[in-house]
This record gives C-alpha cells, structure tokens and sequence, in this order.
C-alpha cells in the first residue's frame, strides 16, 4: 500500500507538472511581441529640472515643438547619475533610476528592474508611466539622447570621481561613463549630448551653490567635471551654468526660479532657447 502511495504522488505531481509547462508554453510570448517598439527622435535623461513640470510647458515638450521632433521626457525628480546608497545595498529603489541603471536596461530593452519597484515617497506618482514610455522605445533608432544630471549628485555630496576606477559607479564621472558605454553600445550612432547643471540658490541656508559643499564639492565642481567627460569621451555638451543666470544679486533668483532651484515661466523659455540650439547644430 505505502508504494502504491508513492508511486500515485509521482504520477500526480508529473501530471502537474505537464499540466503547468503546457499553460506556460501557451501563455509564453517573447517579450518582443508584448510591445511594439516605438521610434523617438530625442530622449532626456535627468533629474526634477526637467521632470518636475511634464505637461506643454515643460522644457522637452517645447523643445519638440521648436524643433519638429519627437522627444521623450525620461526625467525623474530626485534621481543622480550616480548609484548613491551607502551601504551598497541592492533594494534601495532610487538607485534603479540613477543614470548608469537607466542607461543598462536601455542597452538591454528591459526595463523590468524599474517596473518592478513600487514608489512611496512624494512626487514618484509619475515614475511608473514614465518607465512604461521608456521601455516601448527603439533605442537603436534613436537620433538623440540627452544627459541633464549632475545637480542631485551634487546635493548628495557624491564623490566626482575614483581615480582608481574610472567606472565606479558610485562617482559621477563614473556613473556617466558607465551610462555613455551603455548607450554606444545600443546605439553607437546616437548623438549624446550633456547638459550641465544650473546656477542655484539655496534659500533656507541663504547661500549660493558657489558658497554650499555637500561633500563633493561645490557645484561648478561638477558642471566642470561635465566639460572634462564631454572632451573625454567626445561628447556634445550645452553650458547652462556659466554666463547663463545672472546671479549678482542674492534677488537675481526670483528672475529665473520659483525656489532658487526649479525654472520659472523664464527659466524655462530660457533653457528651451538655449537648449534648442545647442541640438539644432550639426555636430
């Protein structure tokens, strides 16, 4: 009796077995046919800058009108170049939408790490759409690609660069490095274009980012790190930091900001002028 026993429970769980490999062999699709890639002129990687407004008044979409091409608006508030947790943690969900991660799963077509997180903190709610966005887009088509990072990585204190490692990950020369490799290799026709960060007033404190160090530096630490890495890696980069905002007086933040940091109404024409040609060139 015992054997029959055991042999029954074989039998169940090989019929089990067969039933679930036959569901899943019925229900399989390659991942390919799930989603129509979808072809983009210009896509923006970068932080709340650009991510913070997303309707028509946002610099991507009046760059789109300006310019007569499609361009997708992959910015997220609040995200760095660089991986930033500390303690090297793999779940710090931040981290899958710095830069260098963004830029691996565009070398892919996957973007299955990012969907899989579940946001909590304020001002995310766009996060998961924005993802859908970027994973239906054919990077090997696209014309341009746009790098606006560097002012959260600053914010973080995270450090410029390991002259040990030139691809660390956790420097932003290294997470921008890791991210241009990333983007040749899905599409080494694409122009990569760098925008620097932009002059900023810290209101709370009443300094300027040329009085504030987190820890890495001040801030034209890192737009001069961004000049360094456009002659490094033959990169095209647009300056929004020197002789752009007029920043003699403490006040001059009022013209150009609404907190010292996000573009106003003028910030903003001002940067999609700027912006605009600086894309328009032939390089």
């Amino acid at each position: 009796m015992q054997g029959r026993e055991i042999w029954r429970k074989i039998i169940y769980g090989i019929v089990v077995g067969a039933l679930f490999a036959a569901l899943f062999l019925v229900s399989f699709r390659p991942r390919e046919s799930f989603t129509d890639r979808q072809p983009v002129s210009i896509v923006i990687f970068g932080d709340s800058i650009f991510g913070e407004i997303r309707d028509e008044e946002a610099v991507p979409a009046r760059l789109e009108e300006i310019l007569g091409k499609s361009v997708y608006n992959g910015a997220f508030g609040g995200t760095c170049a660089a991986r930033v947790e500390p303690e090297r943690r793999l779940d710090y969900a931040r981290d899958v939408f710095s830069l260098a991660e963004l830029a691996k799963s565009a070398e892919s077509g996957d973007f299955g790490v990012q969907q899989s997180i579940s946001m909590r903190e304020s001002n995310t709610e766009y996060f998961g759409d924005v993802i859908d966005g970027l994973d239906a887009i054919d990077f090997s088509g696209v014309e341009i690609i746009v790098i606006q990072q560097g002012l959260n990585d600053y914010h973080a204190g995270v450090p410029i660069e390991n002259p040990d490692e030139p691809y660390d990950e956790r420097t932003f020369m290294g997470a921008v490095r890791s991210a241009v490799r990333s983007f040749r290799r899905v599409n080494p026709q694409a122009r990569i274009v760098m925008i620097t960060p932009v002059y900023t007033w810290y209101i709370v404190s009443g300094k300027t980012c040329e009085e504030t160090d987190n820890g890495g530096g001040v801030l034209e630490d890192y737009v001069n790190a961004d000049l360094r890495l456009a002659e490094e890696l033959d990169l095209e980069v647009i300056d929004v930091y020197h002789d752009f905002y007029t920043h003699e007086e403490w006040e001059d933040w009022r013209l150009y900001s609404r907190d010292g940091l996000h573009p106003n109404e003028t910030g903003r024409k001002m940067l999609t002028e700027r912006i605009a040609e600086g894309l328009s060139l032939t390089k």
